[in-house]
């Protein structure tokens, strides 16, 4: 199993980070995945050839794009709601940091083009709590972006409890990531019939139908963004 856990364990250097790619030879989840930081005052300019999604994790920023400036902020991922900016392929887009930022970047193959939306918290598709999670968001899907190959969320795992329960599986390969509110804590990921220790900025890859469950250690929060490829048909994709 330890060949679909990606270890960061020093954090992420101001820049990029690639983590996955969809030119990945073994284990290969069909999009492109990293970390990005800048610094307060950088600015970047994006035109790619991919669907993307520049998650913010922490800071504040400015998104620009065709006649739009929405600046964002960030303080936790564990406290504050979703601030993202997703677009199709070929699509000019400027990210300006007002403070030190840090993203969460996916890309996926798309040939669709759609409208550019920035996702603030007031249109994220579903948000609420229940008895295993702390929160769960789902930020979009193929509810509200039909024409996506990219399905977005996150859940905060609270203290010693479970998420994603009972285990399951989609047929489509998924990946997260993890981030805890004390940076040494930690938790447990099923997969399949074995179990192993998910730690600060890992990221895991599920793929093979493989069944999967998430815990948190008691007195350590956990947080995790998911990544799915969107099914083909629109439906919605069911947390647990």
């Amino acid at each position: 199993m330890s060949e679909f856990l990606i270890r960061n364990p020093q954090g992420f250097p101001f820049g990029f980070t690639a983590i996955t790619k969809i030119t990945d030879s073994e284990h290969n989840t069909g999009f492109n995945f990293g970390i990005l930081r800048l610094k307060s005052g950088e600015e970047i300019k994006i035109h790619r050839n991919f669907e993307s999604v520049y998650l913010l994790i922490q800071g504040m920023c400015t998104f620009i794009h065709d006649e739009i400036v929405k600046t964002v902020e960030r303080h936790s991922c564990f406290t504050d709601e979703p601030q993202a900016i997703h677009f199709s392929a070929n699509q000019f887009i400027r990210i300006k940091a007002i403070a030190d930022c840090e993203f969460a970047i996916a890309e996926v193959d798309n040939p669709a083009t759609f409208a550019t939306q920035i996702f603030d918290g007031s249109n994220v598709l579903e948000s609420h709590s229940d008895a295993h999670h702390k929160n769960m968001r789902i930020i979009f899907d193929k509810q509200n972006r039909p024409e996506s190959k990219l399905v977005l969320g996150e859940v905060i795992n609270a203290q010693g409890q479970k998420s994603n329960y009972p285990p399951h599986h989609y047929p489509q390969p998924e990946l997260y990531h993890y981030r805890f509110l004390d940076p040494d804590g930690y938790g447990f990921a099923e997969s399949h019939e074995g179990v192993f220790k998910i730690k600060q900025f890992d990221t895991y890859k599920i793929l093979d139908y493989k069944n999967h469950t998430q815990t948190a250690a008691d007195d350590h929060e956990m947080y995790y963004l998911w990544i799915v490829r969107a099914p083909d048909e629109v439906k919605k994709i069911k947390i647990y």
